[in-house]
């Protein structure tokens, strides 16, 4: 086999959080590699935007306006990516995020809720729904983001390390339990990633190197840096990787 174990051609994929950054750069990468794609995001302005960049790939793309926090608009999303582009083949929980730093002991109860809705809740929402389908079918790849918080400790950010520890531990156990059904699941733990969401760090000389003087690489990471680990999980050449967590952080955490 060669390169042609990395297409994507007649996969289809719903990506979650795709209005921008990282979750856009994957579905855009995924397009480019063969696959259509369903686009989940609260911006129908921006998720439309990038469809007709898909389109313009010669691909299918559907654009579907969802908060991913409320269960029943997160049904509404996979039945509609099912009906319009035949099924799933590859699920990306990409959405997600940062609302505040506190912390722990500062950390307003109604805020950890919030915050585990939106970066934990409802990616095993996502994990169940789209799962009933690809054990039906007896094949799938789900990629789950998880982050560096997620493997090691991120003070003031207890909501969010919490959550993405969840998530890899979700990651896990849904490996073990669809294995033998011909699904797998993985997940991503990126670094500090130079998104839209973070500009005011990365954009400012000073304070951007500060936040990787300890790092081997010494740099902010690109979207770019994440999209060819998020095309090898949902595509054949990882047909035996399952359960795992790639870490893509420039070394952040090896130390």
């Amino acid at each position: 086999m060669g390169l042609e174990m990395f297409s994507l051609e007649g996969k289809t994929a719903l990506v979650t959080g795709a209005s921008r950054g990282i979750g856009a750069a994957i579905a855009l990468a995924y397009a480019e590699a063969g696959a259509d794609v369903a686009l989940a995001a609260r911006s129908a302005e921006d998720i439309e935007t990038l469809a007709g960049k898909i389109r313009a790939e010669g691909r299918r793309a559907v654009a579907i306006p969802t908060d991913v926090t409320d269960p029943e608009q997160i049904d509404a999303c996979v039945a509609r990516t099912i009906e319009d582009l035949g099924g799933i083949d590859v699920l990306v929980n990409n959405a997600g995020g940062t609302r505040f730093m506190a912390p722990a002991v500062d950390t307003r109860r109604d805020g950890w809720e919030k915050a585990i809705r939106l970066n934990l809740d409802q990616v095993f929402y996502f994990c169940q729904t789209v799962g009933k389908h690809m054990l039906e079918r007896g094949r799938g790849s789900v990629l789950n983001m998880s982050s560096v918080a997620g493997v090691a400790a991120a003070p003031t950010l207890s909501y969010y390390s919490a959550a993405k520890h969840g998530v890899i531990g979700l990651t896990k156990t849904l490996a073990v339990e669809w294995g033998t059904n011909g699904v797998r699941c993985n997940a991503l733990s990126p670094g500090w990633i130079k998104t839209d969401l973070n500009r005011n760090i990365w954009s400012n000389d000073a304070m951007a190197a500060e936040f990787v003087k300890d790092q081997p690489i010494k740099r902010w990471g690109e979207v770019a840096d994440l999209t060819g680990a998020a095309v090898w999980l949902a595509s054949d050449a990882s047909a035996y990787v399952t359960g795992a967590t790639i870490v893509i952080d420039g070394g952040q955490t090896v130390f």
